[in-house]
């Protein structure tokens, strides 16, 4: 659905790795792995966690042929139970468009503790949601809160007043949007850095 190359969004989220030296990640929703394989690539660690276990069947024979098995480790996880790591264990956290899934705001609130609890203090979560400036906003069938029903699709767009409302044992150290794909969509990449 989204290519083969990785996101704007993990592009530009290498570079906040890099500078606060962080070798290993956990990318949740990795959906085809795009961006997993994209980090790999660039010597950093990632753990890939999908509700799908077709998505996870695709990541790990992507993984074979890149002969990346070293650096990437998958599992078939859903985000709205508790996360699958101990307290304070994991450097950072990486998601791209996984918010803006059919996830209500209490079940994002959620996710956000976990993140929260399973991140070393100063750990970065690093996300990305489409916002309340896309061309779909609005549009389909409203499901409840912000959340449109399109194509098949779910969606949760949020606004920047949102995106601080789930931020609770963060420091929000930039919300910028950008653009991605023809439409394009219009999205928010937000990142955080646990207190």
């Amino acid at each position: 659905m989204f290519g083969l190359e990785p996101s704007k969004a993990a592009i530009n989220t290498l570079n906040n790795f890099k500078e606060e030296k962080i070798k290993k990640v956990v990318e949740l929703g990795a959906g085809l792995g795009r961006d997993t394989l994209f980090f790999a690539k660039n010597s950093i660690e990632v753990e890939a966690l999908d509700y799908s276990s077709a998505a996870i069947k695709i990541i790990n024979k992507k993984i074979l042929e890149a002969k990346l098995s070293n650096f990437i480790s998958t599992k078939i996880f859903d985000v709205r139970k508790k996360l699958p790591f101990e307290n304070s264990s994991i450097e950072a956290c990486f998601s791209h468009m996984l918010y803006c899934m059919a996830l209500s705001t209490s079940e994002l609130k959620d996710l956000n503790s976990e993140i929260c609890r399973i991140l070393k203090p100063g750990g970065i979560n690093i996300y990305t949601v489409r916002h309340t400036g896309d061309g779909d906003y609005k549009n389909g069938t409203h499901i409840g809160e912000d959340l449109y029903e399109n194509d098949g699709f779910i969606v949760h767009f949020f606004s920047e007043e949102k995106v601080r409302q789930i931020t609770d044992g963060f420091n929000v150290l930039n919300i910028e949007s950008f653009e991605e794909g023809k439409f394009p969509r219009k999205l928010f990449r937000v990142v955080l850095k646990k207190k």
